[in-house]
């Protein structure tokens, strides 16, 4: 095992006073969303989207607090549930860890769709900016997983294996893992954000960033949670499935739904014109 990195990474990027800290998990986050408001102005500046630049920090506040608020409700429905039974108050207890991407993703959703009703801006062309900036977020989040050293992968001699010491042991020991972390960084955020970007700049048709960012997420999620070790209490389905590849598959029949309406929709450039000053 000499030969494998063993992960001591501190979770707490700043200790302040007694238990209070500053944790990479949530500078991901604020990270993620700051990203997400500049590039939400950019495009607001050159007309490219519906909000004035004055407009956009609500946006983002919605879409932030859905998002934060989803993960949460997912991740304590999903894999907390025997914890949320015993203390109802582990709902609120984001400083003990635990975010689902998939309630997120529906929690961004619903964020953006608050912001429409209240702005009579159209839905579609919202998501489509919460759906072109959300593969950074992803990705500084898949970074915090690693910095933390949780959701760790399957056992595997690869180079880049690394020995996460909070994992199971196998036969008694400590085995190097795969980095299934970096895989979900790679495909969820880096690889999405180079495809989806380009995507998003080069169409009118509201729903289409959205169809093609749920469709290819749930595709690169399915495929890297090869490599990810099942969480405690959720074993494989038939075998092979886990929970998250699961969950991936109805986000893929959505995304594909959605890229088909849009599709059908047509071109609407009106609803990407930028308010009158």
């Amino acid at each position: 095992m000499a030969d494998f990195w063993t992960h001591n990474l501190d979770p707490v990027a700043l200790h302040l006073v007694g238990p209070l800290a500053i944790r990479w998990y949530g500078l991901a986050y604020l990270a993620g969303l700051a990203w997400g408001w500049w590039m939400v102005v950019r495009w607001a500046k050159a007309g490219r989207c519906p909000l004035a630049p004055n407009q956009v920090g609500d946006f983002v506040l919605a879409g932030g607090l859905g998002m934060i608020i989803g993960g949460r409700l997912g991740y304590c429905l999903i894999y907390g549930r025997d914890h949320l039974m015993a203390d109802p108050l582990y709902l609120i207890k984001l400083w003990e860890g635990g975010m689902a991407s998939h309630g997120g993703i529906i929690g961004l959703a619903a964020g953006a769709w608050w912001h429409a009703r209240r702005t009579s801006v159209s839905w579609a062309v919202l998501t489509d900016l919460v759906a072109a900036t959300a593969p950074m977020g992803i990705a500084l989040g898949r970074a915090a997983n690693f910095i933390n050293g949780e959701l760790w992968g399957k056992p595997g001699t690869v180079p880049w294996a690394v020995i996460f010491p909070d994992a199971p042991l196998v036969d008694g020991l400590r085995v190097p893992r795969h980095p299934s972390q970096l895989y979900e960084m790679l495909a969820e955020g880096v690889i999405l954000l180079a495809v989806i970007l380009p995507i998003h700049a080069r169409h009118r048709r509201p729903g289409v960033t959205t169809g093609a960012l749920l469709a290819l997420y749930a595709v690169g999620r399915f495929v890297t949670e090869i490599w990810r070790e099942p969480d405690v209490g959720h074993p494989p389905l038939w075998g092979w499935m886990n929970k998250g590849q699961l969950l991936s598959l109805p986000v893929l029949v959505v995304g594909l739904v959605v890229l088909w309406w849009a599709w059908r929709r047509g071109a609407k450039p009106d609803l990407y014109r930028a308010p009158s000053t």
